[in-house]
């Protein structure tokens, strides 16, 4: 990871932030096919993983190697009712949350991106990889909310 994946994560927020909030609760709530999220769920999904992430990336700070559990992402999403929330609230929530990423990562010393850090059952990567596939799973899930 560089500083342009911190940059990246940085210029989205804005202008993201603006088309989300020019959207309907209406528009947001319905489902796009039968067993699908809403966008309304979609962005709870990414509140999740700011959530997850934000742990992954002080916890590797502070030792040599950290071991973090899975995301159940159905189970997580279904469990805080993002359907039923607020649109704004959740919209605000996921802007200041990535806010506060953003100033972490560049705040982050260099030395903690080597960090080997295990999620679940899978092998062991260094943090800076996490922080890229954040970032790479931000832009997907903004796309299928934004289209």
């Amino acid at each position: 990871m560089n500083q342009q994946t911190i940059y990246r994560l940085d210029q989205l927020l804005t202008p993201a932030h603006l088309r989300l909030t020019g959207m309907s609760d209406a528009d947001v709530s319905q489902p796009s096919a039968p067993g699908r999220w809403s966008k309304k769920e979609i962005l709870g999904h990414l509140i999740d993983s700011a959530a997850n992430n934000h742990q992954r990336f002080v916890r590797a700070q502070l030792a040599a190697s950290m071991e973090f559990p899975a995301y159940e992402q159905e189970r997580w999403v279904a469990a805080q009712s993002y359907a039923t929330q607020s649109w704004p609230d959740l919209v605000d929530l996921w802007l200041f949350y990535n806010r506060h990423l953003v100033h972490i990562l560049g705040a982050m010393p260099e030395a903690s991106l080597a960090t080997p850090c295990t999620i679940g059952a899978n092998a062991p990567m260094p943090l800076s990889e996490i922080v890229t596939g954040y970032v790479d799973h931000l832009e997907k899930h903004l796309a299928q909310i934004l289209e």
